[in-house]
């Protein structure tokens, strides 16, 4: 998989904010993402995490402020836009297609990077390409259920299989929402030894998660949420240790 050289960071957004009628849901938040770094972001239901990467992704669009992709401007860019200038997302819920198989889900992903059909009937030039690029990136996510439906698998699988299909597009920026959402416990080292393993691939990631433990042992920075706010941005030490984000609910979301 290519990468592209950035100069700079990653990923920027400045002074980001997102109205609706008289509530600010998210506001005036900066902060910016090495190439290649692992961002967690942290904070309690309603903190704002779920709206923040919306106005990344261009779910919904920013009331004020800019967002930043690989140096380009995107803040007026729709999703598709921004996914072709490398922007990549899971979502809280699955959107895997339940009914096909786990390599034919990886394959849709394949096939559309590689310029082919979306249909898994009509098959392009390029389908036999697709199905090694998709068998690949299932080696990396260490799912090997490949004929297995989708809707079959284990949350924890299903989450690998997410993975699976964003890394077939070869997204340089990686927003991972609540990746351990649902997942068992048992299946929570594995899930989280394939995040960690997306850091070898020169990615750069930015996860919400409820699990502290999970992102303190992943991340190289944790950004604080609080009402929609950016109240700190720093190493997992200095977080844990910071009496502001003490005080106002870190022991809500451990």
């Amino acid at each position: 998989m290519t990468q592209e050289t950035t100069v700079g960071p990653a990923l920027e957004v400045v002074d980001l904010s997102w109205q609706v009628g008289g509530a600010r849901i998210v506001r005036d938040v900066s902060l910016a993402v090495a190439p290649g770094e692992m961002v967690g972001v942290i904070g309690p239901n309603g903190a704002g995490k779920t709206s923040l990467f919306n106005l990344i992704s261009g779910i919904n669009p920013a009331s004020s402020g800019r967002v930043l992709l690989l140096g380009r401007d995107v803040t007026h860019r729709s999703v598709a836009s921004r996914a072709r200038d490398g922007l990549g997302r899971t979502f809280q819920t699955s959107s895997l297609f339940p009914r096909l198989s786990v390599l034919e889900n990886v394959r849709l992903a394949a096939q559309q990077r590689l310029g082919g059909t979306l249909s898994i009937l009509q098959f392009p030039r390029s389908a036999d390409d697709a199905t090694r690029l998709a068998r690949e990136m299932l080696d990396v996510v260490q799912l090997g259920s490949r004929r297995t439906a989708a809707g079959d698998l284990s949350h924890g699988d299903k989450r690998k299989l997410e993975i699976a299909v964003l890394l077939a597009q070869d997204p340089s920026v990686i927003l991972l929402d609540e990746p351990m959402a649902g997942v068992a416990h048992a299946d929570v080292p594995g899930l989280t030894e394939v995040i960690r393993d997306l850091n070898s691939l020169g990615k750069t990631v930015m996860i919400v998660e409820h699990h502290l433990e999970v992102v303190l042992g992943l991340v190289s920075r944790v950004a604080v949420m609080h009402h929609g706010e950016l109240l700190a941005f720093d190493e997992p030490g200095a977080i844990m240790a910071n009496p502001t984000v003490q005080s106002a609910y870190l022991g809500d979301i451990a």
